[in-house]
């Protein structure tokens, strides 16, 4: 599993990072990013602790760390101001909190996201085919999500982004030790959502372009 959507207590999640790190190993995870919750108000020291936590860690073959953030309820207007401030600080993921039909979220977060440039549009629920033209061109993944509640709108998302040939990628939106999921149920969680098996193992190839991708840039700075 490579899983690009968790939370730890930075934000509303259980879990300190490095607890999260050790469960997700034994989860057989291969990957991890850890995007805690941010806004205005809290995306410096979020950001800040995340890149200290990761750079602490030292070298583990078995699982890969990102320090990285989800932008969250913002007004659209602010989205694109934020995703640059979040990278300038430092974060390796840009996540974007999207319009799931489960929370109150602003319409046109999911294209002001877009428009952006983040990394990830998280659950972005009845994403409009507008939007999933412009994910396709601006390689934005959109997100499928084993979470419960986000995963509702799954199918929706999974048949617009191949009608428009946008990517996608398959996270946890993990907040606690039991929504740490292997890959092995998480497939199910796509497949229900309509994927074929060679569309499944395209999520795990698309979640890993972006790690080494992401690590490639770790390596230039």
């Amino acid at each position: 599993m490579i899983d690009l959507h968790t939370h730890s207590l930075l934000s509303d999640g259980d879990l300190i990072p490095a607890e999260l790190v050790q469960r997700s190993k034994q989860r057989g995870y291969k990957a991890l990013a850890i995007t805690d919750h941010a806004d205005e108000s809290n995306l410096e020291q979020v950001v800040i602790a995340l890149r200290r936590f990761v750079r602490g860690l030292p070298a583990d073959p078995a699982i890969t760390v990102l320090a990285g953030v989800e932008l969250t309820h913002l007004y659209p207007e602010q989205i694109a101001r934020l995703v640059k401030k979040a990278r300038k600080l430092g974060a390796e993921l840009v996540v974007v909190h999207g319009e799931t039909i489960v929370e109150p979220v602003a319409p046109g977060t999911n294209l002001a996201g877009i428009q952006a440039g983040a990394d990830i549009i998280a659950h972005p629920g009845l994403i409009t085919p507008e939007a999933c033209a412009l994910a396709a061109k601006k390689a934005v993944l959109l997100e499928l999500t084993t979470r419960s509640g986000h995963s509702l709108a799954n199918g929706w998302v999974a048949k617009l982004a191949a009608r428009h040939g946008a990517s996608l990628v398959l996270n946890t939106d993990s907040h606690s030790p039991s929504d740490l999921t292997p890959w092995e149920e998480a497939k199910k969680i796509a497949q229900a959502a309509g994927l074929s098996g060679p569309e499944i193992d395209q999520l795990k190839k698309n979640a890993r372009s972006l790690v080494l991708d992401k690590l490639a840039e770790r390596k230039r700075r």
